[in-house]
């Protein structure tokens, strides 16, 4: 028997998933959640350099190895640069290797949010601040076994950073 195509084909598989309408519809859109911080786009680019604007409001990325935070050492607590949600302790950083800053866990679950993401022809978890629904980053499968297996790779351009003493 000779398969066509588009039978068990992964790229077909992509393809099917991709110009799904629901799928589309969602891919880069913000989320449908109220959140307890809302503001127009514009005040957001008011009070957000345009790095953090694109990051945060738009779902944009800074370059690898560029960022404020990937080599912070200090101890303290991260936030959203958006909003001043408490959302990393540094505790939980570690060096991933893969240029962002990396956490094992959120400070508490419900200070994130996790969103699926289609974009860029990927399938990926997406990190939105809970309280105001800014891009952080994303959540990958890679992260230290001994530490529950999880990575949040975050945009140094989305966070802050407060520094215990």
């Amino acid at each position: 028997m000779v398969k066509t195509w588009d039978s068990d084909n992964p790229l077909k598989q992509w393809q099917r998933i991709a110009n799904n309408n629901e799928n589309r519809k969602n891919m880069n859109s913000k989320s449908n959640k109220t959140y307890e911080v809302q503001k127009p786009e514009e005040d957001w680019k008011k009070e957000l350099d345009p790095e953090s604007y694109h990051v945060l409001r738009e779902k944009g990325t800074e370059r690898a190895f560029t960022g404020e935070y990937y080599l912070n050492k200090k101890t303290g607590i991260y936030e959203c640069k958006a909003c001043g949600n408490e959302i990393f302790h540094s505790s939980a950083k570690y060096d991933s290797g893969c240029g962002w800053p990396s956490f094992t866990v959120p400070v508490r679950p419900e200070a994130i949010e996790v969103k699926m993401d289609y974009s860029h022809f990927m399938v990926r978890e997406e990190i939105l601040c809970a309280k105001c629904g800014g891009h952080l980053g994303h959540r990958f499968p890679d992260g230290p076994k001994d530490q529950g297996g999880i990575r949040y790779c975050i945009n140094s351009l989305s966070m802050g950073f407060k520094e215990n003493g």
